[in-house]
């Protein structure tokens, strides 16, 4: 091991760890938004989850880099476009979230629902003020399970020439250098480590009363 390339590189390192949370994160926020009303219409008619539940499971068995190399000539991208890496942890993430969040809704008590909308409560505000919060314990776990899988995922991209980390396996494979191929790994994991640890937090931190139930348990 050449330990020493550690130091050297350190601000190409910095940088590409950038890349890598830019192209990880930000399929995340951006699943939130459709797949959040796409889980609440599957929670509400069963045809729309007939339809939308299969649909979501079939994108997510698409391989990444088959994926990554068909976007440019549908979006009318470069190949190297990092639109192409986003867009496809994107549908991903969204492929992932629809079914959690549609259970995650579907487990709200009955009796909870039934008394906001006796207490004049119309479905969005319903929705919003209650169905969601006690939905988020669930729909937490699942964004828990999404990050960590763009996380890995984002690293294929580096076969295109994007992928963040993924950039110091390829080149640290065609240059024969095991200790940038290994940093790579260890911050990879470490980034996939950390996210879901302040994903854990912030969801406890959204819900006292789970909190308060799982202390007095």
């Amino acid at each position: 091991m050449v330990w020493e390339w550690v130091p050297r590189n350190v601000d190409r390192i910095v940088e590409l760890l950038g890349e890598h949370l830019l192209l990880s994160l930000v399929p995340v926020l951006i699943a939130l938004v459709f797949a959040v009303p796409l889980g609440w219409l599957a929670n509400r008619s069963a045809p729309a989850r007939a339809v939308l539940i299969p649909a979501s499971g079939l994108l997510y068995t698409i391989p990444s880099l088959a994926l990554f190399v068909m976007l440019p000539g549908v979006l009318g991208t470069q190949i190297k476009s990092p639109v192409n890496v986003i867009v496809a942890l994107t549908i991903y993430t969204v492929a992932l979230l629809v079914r959690t969040i549609a259970d995650a809704l579907a487990a709200v008590p009955s009796m909870v629902v039934a008394a906001a909308t006796a207490m004049g409560f119309k479905p969005a505000r319903r929705f919003v003020s209650v169905e969601l919060p006690l939905a988020v314990p669930v729909l937490v776990a699942g964004l828990r399970v999404a990050t960590v899988a763009n996380i890995s995922l984002v690293s294929v991209g580096a076969l295109i020439g994007l992928g963040g980390l993924g950039g110091l396996f390829t080149d640290g494979y065609q240059r024969n250098i095991p200790s940038e191929i290994l940093t790579g790994i260890v911050l990879t994991v470490l980034l996939a480590l950390l996210a879901d640890a302040v994903l854990l937090a912030a969801g406890r931190f959204a819900t006292p009363w789970d909190r308060a139930r799982r202390s007095g348990a």
